[in-house]
């Protein structure tokens, strides 16, 4: 009878311990460290065509913040009179939204940088550059590519 005991409770505390690690992580997983973080979330492609801004709207050299229709978070950047880029605006550090200023793309989370027309890192603590969101001009506007 007592080896029986001794299995039932290595059973039971042995279950308990698995079931308080896997409480534990359920509550780590949970947890954001910074308000208007996006804790474990990514952009969905956005469809092509889908206009962003007109090309007059952003001055040659800058950048402006702009929402698809899908709520799609994106920067789009004049890199010339007639072209343009445009990058995701989600930082890579911990998804806050970055926002443009002047010739920079600035995120208010942690202070990092990027170059507005190429969407690379200037500062940190991000150390990837923002993904590109492929762009065309058409009929003065800036649409998805």
């Amino acid at each position: 009878m007592t080896a029986e005991l001794h299995s039932r409770r290595t059973v039971l505390s042995t279950g308990a311990a698995v079931a308080g690690a896997a409480v534990g992580a359920v509550a780590l997983t949970a947890c954001s460290s910074e308000p208007g973080a996006k804790s474990g979330t990514a952009q969905a492609p956005i469809a092509a065509g889908t206009p962003l801004v007109a090309l007059s709207d952003v001055p040659v050299g800058q950048a402006k913040a702009a929402k698809a229709p899908d709520g799609t978070d994106v920067i789009v950047a004049r890199t010339s009179e007639s072209a343009c880029a445009a990058f995701s605006a989600v930082c890579t550090h911990q998804g806050c939204t970055v926002a443009p200023k002047g010739a920079d793309l600035v995120c208010p989370c942690h202070g990092s940088v990027f170059n507005a027309l190429t969407g690379e890192v200037k500062q940190g603590p991000a150390n990837k550059p923002l993904p590109s969101v492929p762009v065309k001009v058409e009929n003065g506007k800036v649409v998805t590519g």
